[in-house]
């Protein structure tokens, strides 16, 4: 049979009769929760279930995150489930068509592929992996395989982040959560467009205005867009400017004598980069040392390098020095897809730190995520060529020893080495084993890569024609990536299996199956399951624990081993509960405490770290801070617990501005940012197959300043070739549309399959996260013939 794609994958969709709730009362319909599909915003759905289909969708009024409110996406996104092309069989490439085979035949083609080269194996997988999708597939790899070429796509998206908080505050992920949205007197957008992408979470600000609240609005972006239309303020800026940005709101809060001496003395050390070995500690800085490295950056400075007015740079100074305001940053894609976003993500904590506008209600620095579980299932699974579940790393021995333990696996097991980040497997796919290339086979689980990552010809396109390369990819529908596949799994999705996933604010969120996937479509965590069962009867060594059992072992009541590697006998017992049981045990090191599986049942969502308080498991709304944090000892007001510095202090660390690796020149003039809209999610994979979505927004398109349209004769529809020094494509020209760059910039939106943005792309990364910029590439464009 011939491998359809998802080109036309706007006309492959299936209009859902989604019914709203007054219209099923009294119908025969069966009402249950569950987490969104689609951001990192963690919105809860009410889900209704009739003849066994999913027929209505309804934002969930008991839910903390989203009071009942949903986001377009999120009302349509019981259609998801149901477009005309999903894969419901596995498939084996034979030449240039796909033949239908069975499970067994599928799991055996992996297994021969691992048995035979087992350290040439490398496992893709996803911030949309559920909670125990992840932890089965890091224990399957760490724990069993002793290979650490695991790795998500979160890398590409949210690993700057991971840095930034571990190089100021010793631990990952937020202190604040969204009630700092309820709060603050200020919120600062960094390079982010919470209107289009996080639209439910800007919404609760928003609406607070309309109650006739005062709220201090102020977007910092390379180009105009919906988020900019409710902000008091536009700064806008170069790329990298935000670099320059924070360094001068710090110039001036120390020059004016402004920032937060109480705070900086007991909380607060401050670095900077160690030039001779870089590495997330840096090198110490007494404060005056700190304040001479930033006495170049004046307002004026930063006006030149940045392109924001001198006096917004005082602006921000000014409410940052305020301590009589609250304050509250946010950020997503803008400063953890950059060249220098460790660096980033740093300084703005640290103007946080350095004002004092912290560790208080409405006070707090907050990056965003835009996968529904890149916190829970990458950052806390530990899904991470380096890392291992709670915070751990496979560099540390005792971390090593601990995991080893908790698995029960032989010591010695884990392998110390990291493995590949994701451009350098897929860098290392791509290249010929004669030439160096030192992984054969990839399974990709979860995720889209050939169309999300950068420099497409280089790390994706070229795999093909390489006989001995092998790619395997467990999807619900084809993609871009099924285009070169190898071997093809049908997948179940969202609420056709159970599942948990964990949000942008630490809540940790579960829900059942609700109805069957189509077909022979599996879970994914079976299927990664089976494929351990079958090495484990082929005698692979890595597939027993230290007694000998198999390693993903799971005994009924009766103590009888439950075969769950068996499709028929997978959903005889809850097998979420049980990794997530085990999974719970990984958490105490880093104080991200979970509960019991069984208290997430009944809650929509609870935020780590949750704590047992006279039988109550309590969530935490905001760490470090006493009162609300219960690992910070009474007294300390702050504490930070996890400091790099084993003094409970965070730190405030000065890094330089720096160009962007690639900037426009003669040859290639504007400069391509690359993102999201509102209508569709990633690469469209899903929302393109609802009807609703994919007429709203039918395809990809240039966003242009119209002085570059007319200095290049483009109008407003005309088709445009667009060229950067990895390649071309051709696309209609959108002119005063909903975003507006400035002059010398484009933007162009990733979702649409038949415009492969990232052939265009540059592959450079951040020195620390490995997360490339896709923000940041020159090109070149004229009008199509």
């Amino acid at each position: 049979m011939a491998m359809a794609t998802a080109a036309a994958a706007g006309s492959t969709g299936m209009s859902l009769p989604v019914l709203s709730a007054s219209e099923t009362d009294g119908a025969d319909v069966a009402w249950n929760k569950a987490p969104c599909r689609f951001c990192g915003t963690g919105c809860h759905v009410q889900v209704g279930v009739q003849d066994g289909k999913v027929v209505a969708i309804a934002g969930d009024k008991n839910a903390e995150v989203n009071k009942g409110l949903l986001c377009v996406k999120g009302y349509h996104v019981g259609g998801i489930l149901y477009g005309k092309d999903r894969l419901t069989q596995p498939l084996l490439r034979r030449g240039e068509s796909y033949e239908p085979i069975s499970w067994a035949a599928a799991i055996d083609i992996i297994a021969d592929r691992i048995e035979a080269a087992p350290e040439r194996f490398a496992f893709y997988g996803s911030g949309q992996w559920t909670i125990p999708e992840g932890y089965a597939a890091q224990k399957f790899m760490k724990g069993g395989l002793s290979n650490n070429h695991i790795d998500p796509n979160a890398r590409l998206c949210m690993a700057s982040a991971v840095t930034g908080f571990l190089a100021t505050y010793g631990v990952d992920e937020p202190a604040g959560c969204y009630d700092d949205l309820d709060q603050c007197d200020v919120l600062i957008m960094w390079g982010n467009n919470p209107a289009e992408m996080h639209p439910v979470l800007f919404s609760r600000v928003v609406d607070r205005r309309s109650r006739g609240e005062k709220v201090t609005l102020i977007d910092i972006g390379t180009r105009r867009t919906r988020t900019t239309e409710h902000c008091q303020h536009y700064l806008e800026m170069k790329g990298h400017g935000d670099l320059a940005i924070a360094n001068g709101i710090a110039h001036l809060l120390i020059k004016n004598d402004i920032y937060d001496h109480e705070f900086v003395n007991s909380f607060c050390n401050f670095k900077a980069p160690d030039d001779t070995n870089p590495n997330l500690n840096g090198r110490s800085l007494q404060f005056d040392e700190y304040v001479a490295l930033l006495e170049p950056y004046t307002p004026e400075y930063v006006e030149e390098v940045s392109g924001v007015p001198a006096d917004q740079i005082r602006m921000l100074a000014d409410l940052f020095g305020n301590r009589n305001l609250k304050i509250t940053s946010l950020w997503c894609m803008g400063m953890n897809q950059h060249t220098r976003g460790t660096a980033i993500n740093t300084m703005v904590h640290g103007i946080h730190l350095l004002s004092g506008h912290f560790g208080k209600p409405g006070d707090a620095p907050t990056s965003l995520t835009g996968q529904p579980s890149a916190c829970g299932t990458v950052r806390e699974v530990g899904t991470l060529a380096h890392a291992l579940p709670g915070g751990r790393v496979v560099a540390n021995e005792e971390h090593r020893q601990q995991s080893e333990e908790i698995w029960n696996v032989p010591p010695g097991r884990i392998n110390p080495k990291p493995g590949f980040h994701t451009v350098q497997m897929w860098e290392s796919f791509c290249t010929p084993k004669a030439e160096g290339g030192e992984i054969d086979t990839i399974w990709v689980q979860v995720t889209n890569p050939g169309q999300t990552l950068p420099n497409l010809n280089k790390l994706f396109n070229a795999k093909e024609g390489q006989d001995e390369k092998f790619l395997i990819v467990s999807d619900v529908y084809p993609t871009a990536t099924t285009r070169l596949a190898d071997l093809i799994l049908p997948s179940a999705m969202w609420v056709e299996k159970n599942g948990v996933f964990g949000n942008s604010e630490r809540r940790t969120q579960q829900w059942f199956k609700m109805v069957e996937p189509p077909g022979e479509a599996r879970d994914d965590c079976w299927q990664t399951i089976a494929v351990a069962r079958r090495l484990f009867e082929r005698g692979v060594e890595g597939m027993q624990d230290r007694d000998g059992k198999f390693l993903f072992h799971i005994e009924d009541d009766a103590g009888k081993e439950i075969p769950t590697w068996q499709w028929e006998h997978y959903y005889d017992t809850n097998v979420d509960e049980h990794l997530f049981e085990e999974y719970r045990k990984f958490t105490r090191l880093k104080h991200k405490d979970l509960a019991p599986y069984a208290e997430y049942v009944k809650a929509r969502g609870l935020r780590w770290p949750v704590v047992e308080n006279n039988g109550q498991w309590l969530e935490t709304r905001f760490r470090f801070s006493e009162g609300f944090d219960p690992y910070v000892s009474a007294g300390k007001k702050i504490q930070f617990y996890h400091s790099s510095t084993h003094d409970d202090r965070a730190q405030i660390w000065f890094n330089p501005w720096i160009a962007p690796a690639e900037v426009p020149d003669e040859e290639y003039p504007l400069m391509l940012c690359t993102g999201r809209v509102l209508e569709h999610w990633h690469t469209g994979t899903m929302t393109r197959r609802v009807p609703e979505l994919s007429r709203a927004m039918p395809g990809a398109y240039i966003e242009m300043n119209p002085s570059d349209a007319a200095d290049a004769g483009i109008r407003n529809g005309d088709q445009v070739r667009v060229e950067s020094r990895r390649g071309a494509l051709t696309m209609v020209a959108w002119i005063e549309g909903r975003g507006k760059p400035p002059k010398g910039t484009v933007f162009v939106p990733f979702f649409d399959e038949t415009i492969l943005i990232n052939d265009l792309t540059l592959d450079a990364i951040d020195p620390f996260s490995k997360q490339p910029d896709y923000k940041k590439s020159a090109v070149r464009i004229r009008k199509a013939n």
